[in-house]
């Protein structure tokens, strides 16, 4: 959506929009952080043993057990989204400011809720730091949308969403930054995650900001490979899955903006190139990239690399 909106594509952007209120709408007290494309509600996660998968990838699944997990990251994004395109001029529909205010009364119910996490972890919930900030961002796009975009809301509503968006902030400041002055994965853990390069772009922090340059020389220490690409995270048992996996496509594209918004454009180009060739001919990505074979895999194409490509070449355009 954002991406629509940045390259002029708003009708698109309002027809998803409008998608979303349509899946949303039935019961939007119990949200799903994804729907069927024609935004059915049941995806039951299911293996079909009959199919060897490509090259022999097993097992081979339909659905997605994760419809039915709390990530907290989701309402943040969905938000952002829509505050974009009031900043694009695209007014607001009779549904549309309900829906964004029953996406804050979601939030609000779980406001002290652990969850899954933006990679859909198999393994016990936890504070992600990452979904924290987007808890933070729900908050700020509500006031945001009252006191700059002067949208209805109650004086007790403001006052609500203004305490829980100071008191979520300062938590994350408090609990979700190590004594290396890195932002965590977790509240109380040792490790990062790629998902905390997204943190500028909610505009809870800039980009130069102390905590995010020492973050951002965490993840080249701990989650980047030999070939200058990014892993996700660390599998140390968080996501429940056994065994390693490649890099994240999408995770090199964010720090390629990242490099970009800090003043290190000569090394934001350098790894866009590098990038650039992980692409097919089509200039067509995958979820991840096995360098020692110089292919992609994963699932393919895959939506998520290709809008962290847009964003990426768009923050260097920017940078320049």
């Amino acid at each position: 959506m954002e991406a629509l909106l940045e390259h002029g594509h708003v009708d698109a952007a309002t027809t998803w929009r409008d998608w979303l209120l349509r899946a949303i709408a039935g019961d939007p007290e119990r949200l799903q952080i994804m729907y069927s494309i024609t935004g059915g509600r049941n995806l039951p996660e299911r293996e079909l043993d009959h199919l060897p998968g490509y090259e022999g990838s097993v097992p081979m699944q339909i659905g997605n057990g994760a419809a039915d997990q709390y990530q907290a990251d989701v309402v943040g994004e969905v938000m952002i989204a829509l505050e974009r395109m009031r900043q694009a001029g695209v007014p607001e529909s009779r549904w549309t400011w309900p829906l964004q205010k029953a996406l804050v009364r979601f939030t609000t119910a779980h406001v002290d809720q652990p969850d899954q996490g933006i990679w859909e972890m198999r393994g016990e919930p936890a504070f992600f730091t990452h979904g924290r900030v987007m808890v933070w961002a729900t908050f700020d796009r509500a006031v945001r949308a009252v006191t700059e975009h002067g949208l209805p809301a109650r004086d007790e509503e403001l006052a609500e969403w203004t305490r829980l968006r100071d008191r979520v902030r300062k938590e994350v400041l408090d609990r979700g930054v190590g004594s290396d002055g890195a932002f965590t994965q977790t509240y109380g853990s040792a490790e990062v995650d790629a998902s905390l390069l997204q943190i500028p772009h909610t505009g809870f922090l800039p980009a130069d900001d102390p905590r995010m340059l020492a973050t951002v020389a965490r993840i080249e220490q701990d989650l980047r490979t030999e070939d200058g690409l990014l892993l996700r995270y660390r599998a140390k048992g968080q996501d429940g899955l056994p065994g390693d996996e490649h890099p994240f496509l999408v995770c090199s594209f964010w720090l390629v903006e990242q490099y970009a918004a800090s003043g290190r454009r000569a090394e934001a180009e350098q790894l866009m190139e590098k990038l650039l060739a992980c692409g097919n001919d089509l200039n067509l990505y995958s979820e991840e990239y096995d360098a020692a074979q110089k292919r992609m895999i994963g699932n393919f194409p895959r939506a998520f690399s290709h809008l962290g490509l847009i964003r990426a070449v768009d923050a260097l355009a920017d940078s320049r």
